[in-house]
């Protein structure tokens, strides 16, 4: 993997750390993974929450770390100023822009309603062909579920086409959600591993 160009992984999730120590867990994961593939993370540059815990274990594993925080919240979410590369953007729409701009796949771990916009706004955005990054669910210990049920609903009921569910691949584990973007971003390096 060493010869293939850096990767950056987008990775939405909560300010607040939930209430299942799984989340605690896979976001540490996957902090370690993405160092461990070489790939920068790219997130919302708080040190609270489930982001501060996937940054920490990605600075910890030696990985780059590229943050975006709006102006407005450098105290609620505690900005984490010792990244690889830190931004303070005026808005919240231009944090959401530059993060997509500057990463090839996006995961969405647990969190609330701010993920939910991040996630709904990159999913719509793909819809209508604006990109073509992977978008990965971390649905750790089920918690995806309604929002994957709703996503079902939408189709069903008419306001979307199947193709929708196609955008959207669900994983149960940071480990998981790495041989996913592997597959995705890696397809040379899979090809030769196969072949």
């Amino acid at each position: 993997m060493a010869n293939s160009p850096t990767r950056s992984v987008c990775v939405y999730c909560g300010s607040r750390s939930g209430d299942d120590p799984a989340f605690h867990d896979e976001a540490e994961n996957l902090g370690t993974a993405l160092a461990a593939e070489g790939w920068r993370l790219v997130y919302g540059a708080g040190d609270v929450g489930l982001m501060g815990v996937v940054a920490r274990a990605a600075q910890a594993a030696g990985g780059d770390t590229f943050g975006v925080i709006p102006e407005h919240l450098l105290r609620a979410e505690v900005g984490k100023v010792d990244l690889t590369r830190f931004i303070v953007t005026e808005t919240m729409h231009e944090r959401k822009k530059v993060m997509v701009m500057n990463a090839d796949a996006i995961v969405v771990m647990p969190g609330g309603a701010g993920s939910l916009d991040e996630f709904f706004e990159v999913l719509t955005w793909r819809q209508l062909g604006l990109h073509a990054k992977p978008i990965v669910l971390l649905n750790v210990n089920g918690y995806w579920d309604p929002l994957q049920a709703l996503l079902d609903h939408v189709i069903a009921r008419g306001f979307a086409d199947a193709s929708l569910a196609a955008f959207v691949t669900s994983a149960t584990s940071a480990r998981d959600v790495t041989q996913t973007l592997r597959d995705a971003l890696c397809p040379d390096a899979l090809a030769q591993t196969r072949g």
